[in-house]
């Protein structure tokens, strides 16, 4: 038995219309390791949100080291030990290392000393990193690590991570997990939240579930299928996506020599990229956030212009032609960045399905928009997607992330595309909602739709894709069969070793 570290008893949490956490009860022990799973929706951001300080229980308490712990804000959760990596990074691409580290802490020492210490922690953890980097020059794994010891950095006693591995190669997640052990050797406990069931069974020592906001049950991962640990967040039996059999048809994509800079000073230019996607047929494109992901849908969404005759769409050149034209002609895109690209953050769900539906839809005539039909659309989407909202009327922002994401790539779906293209169509989603969104797209390319799946899950992708091309550093390797391919071999290609011959096995 380990120690009690943190203690949560009661805890409620409620909003206008929603009880986001219902007598919420958990124990976390020294140096544990302790999963928090749920569905979308299910209460674990209110939960750790309390924890740290952020939002403050309605009734409920909380006891670290057997003492009353009720932080008034962050600053006070860090000063009694704890910590936090979230999903999202803030961090300011054009300061260094060091100057980022320095802005999370309330007295930093003189930076040639926290340079010093930026050193001494990541050598200490297998976490290499160099203080006088800028940020912006940094993988996604390495701006992870920027977050993880800027916490280290403040002796955590329990460190709470989300969705630490969403944005990590194979080869960094085992680095992770290797740090995570060394802490919790040390005595630190980790609340790690994850919607990876297999990583909760390889690392994690317990598990707690949360459905409709109430605590239903724990689980040891270790003695528990990843199966099981899903329907016990579902509530049911777990469906499994199935493609149903079917042939390619003619090429509907056709990218040659595609070369494009990128719009951010931070981004990634494209460089002399080449391949084509036939009807029928699901292109999976892996690889680390920042490799070229925003700007290679930029470019087929019609955002980011390339030059004549680099893409093509049934022979037809997509060049000059922009985005609404392009739904028009079937070609359409859903983006990683769900609330403020792929939706308007305050636009209704109504609002937000016109703005993508107009043309496929025929939501406006002679210039005038028709908004009973937009709202028509949106309730198809919401039933369709099992999207967890009051209604139609709710604003984007209201809706959880997996919620949002739901509608967003149900939006797509339900307009019939002739190809589609979309950026981590699964980000943030829990298991069920995941197999029901990659059940959707296997449906669509069972019906003639070109596929184009860009994805920084391995599993995702191994799973619903006909071929795999890995992206790096603006480049694309040629896309191979996947079932050829294992996932170790992926992940080397997604590290840059897709200019080599990767033996098939």
């Amino acid at each position: 038995m380990t120690t009690p570290l943190l203690n949560l008893s009661g805890l409620t949490k409620a909003y206008p219309g929603v009880l986001a956490n219902d007598d919420v009860s958990l124990t976390i022990g020294t140096g544990e390791i302790h999963a928090l799973l749920g569905e979308n929706g299910a209460g674990k951001s209110t939960l750790v949100k309390m924890i740290y300080g952020l939002v403050k229980p309605d009734t409920g308490t909380m006891q670290m080291h057997g003492a009353e712990f009720a932080p008034a804000d962050p600053r006070a959760a860090r000063s009694a030990g704890v910590g936090m990596v979230f999903q999202h990074f803030s961090l300011f691409d054009a300061l260094s290392v060091a100057e980022n580290i320095a802005l999370g802490m309330e007295a930093p020492p003189p930076m040639a000393t926290l340079a010093t210490r930026i050193r001494e922690v990541s050598e200490t953890y297998g976490l290499p990193l160099s203080p006088d980097r800028t940020v912006g020059d940094l993988s996604a794994g390495e701006r992870q690590r920027v977050e993880i010891i800027r916490c280290l950095l403040q002796d955590p006693k329990l460190l709470i991570m989300d969705e630490p591995t969403s944005v990590l190669t194979p080869q960094e997640v085992d680095i992770l997990f290797e740090t995570l052990r060394k802490l919790k050797a040390e005595g630190t406990a980790i609340l790690y939240i994850s919607h990876k069931l297999e990583e909760i069974r390889a690392l994690c020592d317990a598990a707690t579930i949360l459905r409709g906001g109430k605590n239903v049950g724990t689980c040891v991962p270790r003695v528990t299928s990843a199966r099981e640990m899903a329907e016990m967040m579902v509530g049911t039996t777990l469906a499994t996506p199935k493609s149903a059999a079917h042939t390619t048809g003619d090429v509907m994509l056709s990218v040659k020599g595609l070369s494009a800079s990128s719009p951010s000073a931070f981004g990634m230019a494209l460089k002399d990229i080449s391949f084509d996607v036939q009807a029928g047929e699901v292109l999976g494109i892996g690889g680390v956030a920042g490799n070229g992901q925003d700007e290679l849908l930029g470019v087929f969404s019609g955002e980011l212009p390339c030059a004549p005759g680099m893409v093509t769409f049934q022979g037809r050149d997509l060049a000059g032609i922009g985005p609404e034209a392009r739904r028009g002609l079937g070609v359409l895109a859903a983006p990683e960045e769900r609330l403020g690209h792929a939706a308007a953050p305050d636009m209704s769900l109504t609002e937000n399905a016109m703005l993508t539906g107009m043309a496929r839809e025929q939501l406006a005539r002679g210039g005038m928009l028709n908004w009973p039909k937009a709202r028509d659309f949106a309730e198809r989407i919401i039933a369709s997607f099992d999207v967890r909202t009051p209604g139609p009327h709710n604003a984007a922002r209201s809706l959880s992330g997996g919620n949002l994401q739901k509608f967003v790539i149900g939006r797509e779906v339900l307009q019939r595309p002739e190809v589609l293209v979309v950026n981590q169509p699964t980000w943030g989603v829990d298991a069920a909602a995941a197999a029901a969104i990659r059940q959707a797209l296997l449906d669509l390319a069972a019906g003639g739709t070109a596929l184009v799946i860009i994805s920084q899950d391995l599993d995702e992708l191994m799973e619903i894709s006909d071929r795999f091309a890995a992206l790096n550093e603006g480049r694309l390797s040629a896309p191979k069969p996947t079932s050829g391919l294992n996932v170790e071999q992926i992940g080397l290609m997604l590290g840059g070793a897709h200019g080599m011959e990767v033996a098939h096995v």
